[in-house]
C-alpha cells in the first residue's frame, strides 16, 4: 500500500539556511503542531488565562502575607515542582551526616522553643549540604550557591531550618523563582553547562532582574567555591520570627558559623578538582567524622525588637538584603556538632525531606514574600518526589515524638493506624487524638496574631526598590584580593556569554551601579567600552564597610584539622618527619607521607617506612600545605621526578604553605622560586611555629601576583 509522504521532511529542513529560520519554524510546525513558539504570544495560565502580573504574588498589602487563593502563583509552582522526577529540580547533588544541638543556656526570654532551653539537653539533628544547579552526577567544586538544611529532631516535633551558605537570595518573590531555575539550569537545547551559571540563560536573566545584583556578587566571589562544607557558613536567609511564653515576638535571622572558620578554594584549584576528585566535598566531610575531627557550628541569631521593624534603611522582609553584623550583632544560642555519618546514603541523604513550613512553638515565619512561597512549594515537592503524603514516615524524616491523626492511607503508609476514627472531634474513640492548648512549655502551636489590615493586590513595596546598595556594601567590605577575585569571576562568566549585547547590560546597567572601577574592569576584559555612570540614584547606606562580610576576617586563627602533605623518596630525612607528624599532632592537624609511588621507602638511617598514596594518587589540590624533608638521595630523586616538581609548582600557584628542610632547599633554585612569607627554605623543627602560622593564614595571598605566571 503506498503511503503518501509530506512535501518537506525534517531532514530536508535541517539543511535549511539560517536566514531562513523563521519560514523553517513555520513549516516544522505545520509538520510537527505539538511544537510552540512564544514569540509575539501573551503570557498566559495553563488555562488559557491572560497574566496582567508575573512578577508578585497576591498578597494582603504590599508588606503583607500571600494570600492562598492566587492561583497563578499556586499553578506556576506546582508545575514546577513537578517538573522532573525522581530527583531533587535544584540541590540534587548532595551529601549529609548526623549530630547534635546543644543550647547553651536556657533563652526563654527570646523564645518558648524547648531545644532551646535545657543546655544538658542534646537535640539530634540531621544535616544535608548540596549545590543547586547541576545534577546528582556533577562536581563538588563548581562554583555555585551552597545549601546548608538542618533538621532538628526536637521534643516538640521537626524544625528545619532550609538555608544556603550565602544569607541572601536571588529574587524577592516566590513567583520567580522557577524562572530563576530554568534560566540558571543548564540551556534547555543542549544541556549544557552542567553544574555552572557561567552561560547565557543565567546572565540574560539577572541582567534584567536587578534585584538579583546583591546575590550574584556573593555567587562572583570565593564564598561560590568553599574549601570544604566543614568550613561554610550557614543562613536561615529569610527574616523569621521568635516567641517567647509572654506571646512577645521578635524578629531573627538565622546563622551558622563554622569553628574552623570559613575560607575557599582559589578557581584554578577547584576546576582541577572537578576532574580529579568529583567528590572532594563529599571524601572531606566524611574523612572528618571518621577521624574523629567532628564538624562544629555555632547557632545565632540576630535579633531585632519588633518595634524596631521599619529602623533600618533597608526592608527586614526583602530577603535581597542582609542585616550588617555592625548594626544588629549575632546572638549566640548553641552549637551543632556533626558526629556520624550514614549507614546508607540513599536511605538518609536521598529520603531526606526539608520543608520550611517544618517549625515548633516559639518559631513563626514573617511575611517575606520568598518565604511564604517556599512554605507552599516544599511540602508540595516531596509529594511528587517521595511518591506521596507519607514520606514523613520515611525513618530519616519520622519526628522524634509520637504523631497521632486523622490523615490515613494513601501511597507507602507504614503506620498501622488502630481505632475506627480518623477524624477529629469524635466521641467513638473517647475524642482521642485531642488539640492541646498553648502554652508557655510542651503547648500546642500558636501562630502570631499579626494583626492585616489591607487591600488584597499584587504589588511590591517600595521598600523592596533598593537593589545596589548592599550588593555595592559588599564589595566595598572586601580584601584587595577578594576583589580580584570578584573581578575574574565576573569577566570569566561573562566571557562564556554567547550574546554581547547580555554581555553589556550586565556591565552597563547592573555592575555600574554596584562599582564603577569593577565595572570598568570587566568591561576591559570583555573588550567592552567601560560606562561612565550608573543607570540608577543608589541610595547611600548607614554603613561603608562591613569586616564581618569578609572571608579574610573568618579564619579560626589554628591549624585544627588541616592537611599537609609530606613529599618523600629513598634517603629521605626519617627524623624530621617524625617531629612533624607530632607537632602536628599537637596542633590537631594531620601527615600524609606520599613517595614516588605507593610502595615504602628506605631512609636515611636504612629504616623503612610506610607511605599513604603516591604523589599522583593524593594531588596537591587535596591538600593545605606540602613539606619537603631533607635527605641527599631524596632530594636528587625529587629533583628529576616531573610529578613531584609539578606538586610544588601547583601548590606555588595555589598560595599555599611550603616548608623545605635540610637539602630540599635546593628546589627552590631548580624551580626558581623564591622565599616568602609562606614558602620557608629552612623549615628545621625549630622553625615548624613558622609554618604552621603560613598555614593557618590559609594563603599567602601577596604571592598571588606573581603565582599568576607560574605554570602548574
Amino acid at each position: 500500500m503506498n503511503t503518501k509522504q509530506p512535501s518537506t521532511t525534517k531532514s530536508q529542513l535541517a539543511g535549511t539556511d539560517t536566514l531562513d529560520r523563521g519560514n523553517t519554524n513555520a513549516k516544522l510546525e505545520s509538520l510537527e503542531p505539538f511544537r510552540s513558539d512564544a514569540t509575539e504570544q501573551a503570557l498566559r495560565t495553563n488555562q488559557g488565562v491572560k497574566i496582567a502580573d508575573n512578577q508578585n504574588t497576591l498578597r494582603a498589602g504590599a508588606r503583607g502575607p500571600s494570600l492562598l487563593e492566587d492561583f497563578i502563583m499556586r499553578e506556576k509552582i506546582t508545575h514546577f515542582d513537578h517538573e522532573r522526577i525522581p530527583e531533587r529540580i535544584v540541590h540534587a547533588r548532595g551529601t549529609g551526616a548526623h549530630g547534635y544541638f546543644q543550647s547553651y543556656e536556657a533563652h526563654s526570654a527570646l523564645t518558648k522553643a524547648g531545644f532551646l532551653q535545657d543546655p544538658s539537653k542534646k537535640t539530634p539533628v540531621f544535616v544535608r549540604f548540596s549545590t543547586v544547579q547541576g545534577p546528582r552526577g556533577s562536581g563538588d567544586t563548581v562554583r555555585d550557591v551552597r545549601g546548608f538544611a538542618v533538621k532538628f529532631f526536637t521534643d516538640e516535633g521537626n524544625f528545619d531550618l532550609v538555608g544556603n551558605n550565602m544569607p541572601v537570595f536571588f529574587i524577592q518573590d516566590a513567583v520567580k523563582f522557577p524562572d530563576f531555575v530554568h534560566a540558571v539550569k543548564p540551556e534547555p537545547h543542549n544541556e549544557i553547562p552542567t553544574g555552572g551559571s557561567a552561560h547565557d540563560t543565567f546572565w540574560d536573566f539577572v541582567s534584567l532582574v536587578p534585584e538579583s545584583a546583591h546575590m550574584v556578587i556573593w555567587a562572583m566571589s570565593d564564598r561560590a567555591i568553599p574549601k570544604s562544607l566543614r568550613s561554610m557558613q550557614g543562613f536561615g536567609v529569610h527574616t523569621f520570627r521568635m516567641i517567647n511564653a509572654e506571646g512577645r515576638s521578635s524578629f531573627v535571622k538565622f546563622h551558622w558559623r563554622p569553628k574552623v572558620g570559613t575560607c575557599s578554594l582559589v578557581w584554578d584549584e577547584a576546576q582541577k578538582l572537578a576532574g580529579k576528585d568529583t567528590d572532594y566535598h563529599r571524601r572531606d566531610l566524611w574523612e572528618a567524622i571518621e577521624m574523629g575531627d567532628y564538624p562544629e557550628w555555632e547557632f545565632g541569631v540576630q535579633v531585632v525588637a519588633e518595634e524596631d521593624e521599619h529602623k533600618f534603611d533597608f526592608d527586614l522582609l526583602d530577603p535581597t538584603k542582609i542585616i550588617p553584623e555592625e548594626l544588629v550583632p549575632i546572638t549566640p544560642l548553641g552549637k551543632m556538632v556533626l558526629n556520624r555519618n550514614p549507614d546508607n546514603f540513599f536511605a538518609e541523604v536521598e529520603q531526606v525531606a526539608f520543608c520550611p513550613g517544618h517549625i515548633v512553638p516559639g518559631i513563626d515565619f514573617s511575611n517575606d514574600p520568598l518565604l511564604q512561597g517556599r512554605l507552599f512549594s516544599y511540602t508540595d515537592t516531596q509529594i511528587s518526589r517521595l511518591g506521596g503524603p507519607n514520606f514523613h514516615e520515611l525513618p530519616i524524616n519520622r519526628a522524634i515524638t509520637p504523631v497521632h491523626n486523622g490523615q490515613r492511607d494513601a501511597m507507602h503508609r507504614t503506620t498501622i493506624d488502630k481505632g475506627r476514627t480518623s477524624y477529629e472531634p469524635n466521641s467513638i474513640d473517647g475524642g482521642w487524638p485531642k488539640e492541646t492548648p498553648p502554652g508557655p512549655q510542651d503547648g500546642g502551636f500558636e501562630s502570631y496574631p499579626e494583626r492585616i489590615d489591607a487591600y488584597k493586590i499584587r504589588q511590591r513595596s517600595d521598600s523592596f526598590g533598593d537593589h545596589f546598595s548592599q550588593a555595592r556594601l559588599f564589595y566595598k567590605s572586601m580584601s584587595a584580593h577578594e576583589q580580584e577575585h570578584i573581578i575574574a569571576a565576573y569577566s570569566f562568566e561573562l566571557g562564556k556569554v554567547e550574546r554581547e549585547y547580555i554581555r553589556a547590560r550586565q556591565v552597563n546597567e547592573i555592575l555600574a551601579n554596584i562599582d564603577l572601577e569593577l565595572a570598568a574592569r570587566v568591561a576591559k576584559n570583555l573588550g567592552l567600552p567601560a560606562p561612565a555612570a550608573g543607570t540608577v540614584d543608589v541610595p547611600t547606606p548607614s554603613l561603608e564597610t562591613s569586616p564581618a562580610l569578609s572571608q579574610a576576617n573568618l579564619l579560626s586563627g589554628d591549624i585544627k584539622t588541616r592537611k599537609v602533605a609530606v613529599l618523600v623518596a629513598n634517603g629521605v630525612d626519617g627524623a624530621i618527619i617524625d617531629a612533624l607528624k607530632q607537632a602536628l599532632k599537637a596542633e590537631g592537624a594531620h601527615a600524609k607521607v606520599l613517595g614516588p609511588t605507593s610502595a615504602p621507602v628506605v631512609t636515611a638511617a636504612g629504616q623503612t617506612l610506610a607511605v599513604d598514596a603516591s604523589m599522583e594518587g593524593l594531588p596537591s589540590i587535596a591538600f593545605d600545605a606540602v613539606f619537603v624533608p631533607g635527605g641527599a638521595q631524596s632530594i636528587q630523586a625529587l629533583s628529576g621526578d616531573g610529578v613531584a616538581l609539578h606538586y610544588l609548582l601547583e601548590a606555588y600557584k595555589h598560595l599555599k604553605a611550603i616548608a623545605l628542610h635540610g637539602e630540599a632547599r635546593q628546589l627552590l633554585t631548580l624551580l626558581k622560586l623564591d622565599a616568602d612569607a609562606g614558602l620557608i627554605p629552612d623549615a628545621d623543627a625549630g622553625k615548624f611555629a613558622d609554618f604552621f602560622a603560613a598555614i593557618a593564614q590559609h594563603r599567602v595571598w601577596a604571592r598571588e601576583p606573581k603565582a599568576k605566571g607560574i605554570p602548574a
